[in-house]
């Protein structure tokens, strides 16, 4: 970090589901991950667990019903990212995790609210780079490794994302 840099921390709970080589996405529309795949999750309400957040946050990001297998550990990026009317250079967001196994629900009822335009199963082997949130990165790293990096990841040239891919078609 230098002087210039002012981050705004972001906490959040958040799934890795993944079935026949496919990992549950959401398309986000919103924050620093604009235009790229992210996991399903999110920020805590009151009163509300980690792992009550992340099941909280499938429904409503992805129509899907989980099961919490186990927590996985957590992760930190500092990406570049500015916002109109706020002061940050950078989103340091830390996100705790979870295993999350496919119990019921369908995509094609995902709804789209907040800063999600719907969710996918998308095949890991097709995923480009540039299409994915660091999360989807690690969560397709971990899936094929069995291992979560543990230092932070910094991304200092991070851009929206620009295909089409992660658009609703």
């Amino acid at each position: 970090m230098n002087d210039k840099e002012v981050w705004h921390r972001h906490l959040g709970s958040y799934g890795i589901c993944h079935s026949e080589g496919k990992l549950l996405v959401i398309r986000k529309r919103g924050g620093p991950y604009t235009r790229r795949y992210d996991l399903p999750g999110g920020s805590l309400e009151p009163l509300q667990s980690l792992q009550q957040t992340v099941e909280r946050e499938f429904i409503e990001e992805s129509g899907i019903r989980i099961n919490i297998k186990r927590c996985l550990g957590t992760r930190d990026y500092v990406v570049a990212w500015r916002r109109e009317n706020f002061d940050h250079t950078h989103c340091h967001h830390i996100a705790i995790l979870y295993e999350a196994l496919y119990a019921d629900g369908d995509v094609a009822n995902s709804p789209n609210i907040d800063d999600s335009d719907g969710a996918e199963w998308i095949d890991m082997d097709k995923l480009q780079l540039e299409d994915a949130s660091p999360l989807v990165r690690d969560a397709v790293h971990w899936i094929r490794t069995g291992h979560l990096p543990v230092e932070a990841a910094r991304f200092d040239d991070w851009k929206f994302g620009g295909t089409s891919a992660c658009r609703r078609h």
